[in-house]
């Protein structure tokens, strides 16, 4: 059948939509987290697992790709830190290519694949806009990758509302930063097939009918 992606910054009521959109629609359809949290995602490989479990012990944040720094206390330290990094994103490319063949298989059986988030929006700003030649090694390969190798959703749906309204819901970034990751997931919309916007500023019930209306309407395409 095929894929949809529902994006937005945080506040935007992703998780929530999305679990409704599955339960209320009329075809076959499957939930599928791709976001970056791997406390919130619903399938991963065991070494994604083994990674989780090692960060945890160590007080580490719940996800995997955490910004790459220059390491400048010496070279054995910047050898063994870039085999970390490399490490980590090696194992970060399995996984988004392990959920992305999960979603294939679901589609090709028929069913309509929901993600709640998006790996090619969460890293967009980060791995695929930039183009500064200093940045990390492991951002400009996992960027080439996002553009050129992962296989986009047919359907991008963007949760949008005010950033006032978005930090009300969630008040754990700045209204500064809600702006500009609204206008970093807009600008998503030059390398997607398809991108509608849903103004999240009302009902849950009115926000769901759109979204299943904008599915709908992609299957019989």
């Amino acid at each position: 059948m095929l894929t949809v992606a529902l994006i937005g910054p945080d506040g935007a009521g992703k998780s929530t939509i999305a679990r409704e959109i599955v339960r209320l629609m009329p075809l076959p359809t499957r939930y599928l987290y791709m976001g970056v949290n791997l406390e919130a995602s619903n399938l991963m490989l065991p070494t994604t697992r083994i990674a989780l479990a090692i960060k945890r012990r160590g007080g580490g944040r719940p996800d995997m790709m955490a910004a790459n720094r220059p390491q400048s206390r010496g070279r054995r330290r910047g050898l063994i830190g870039g085999a970390r990094s490399a490490l980590r994103t090696t194992n970060w490319l399995a996984e988004e290519v392990f959920r992305e063949i999960v979603a294939t298989w679901f589609r090709i059986r028929g069913h309509v694949v929901v993600y709640d988030r998006l790996f090619l929006a969460d890293y967009y700003a980060q791995d695929l806009a930039q183009t500064d030649s200093e940045r990390p090694v492991a951002s400009r390969v996992h960027g080439f990758f996002l553009r050129h190798a992962y296989r986009k959703p047919e359907l991008v749906i963007l949760l949008d509302a005010p950033a006032a309204v978005l930090y009300g819901r969630k008040p754990e970034s700045s209204l500064e930063y809600l702006e500009q990751r609204r206008r970093d997931y807009r600008e998503l919309a030059t390398v997607v097939p398809r991108m509608e916007i849903v103004n999240v500023n009302r009902p849950l019930s009115a926000v769901v009918d759109e979204i299943r209306a904008l599915i709908l309407d992609a299957a019989r395409r």
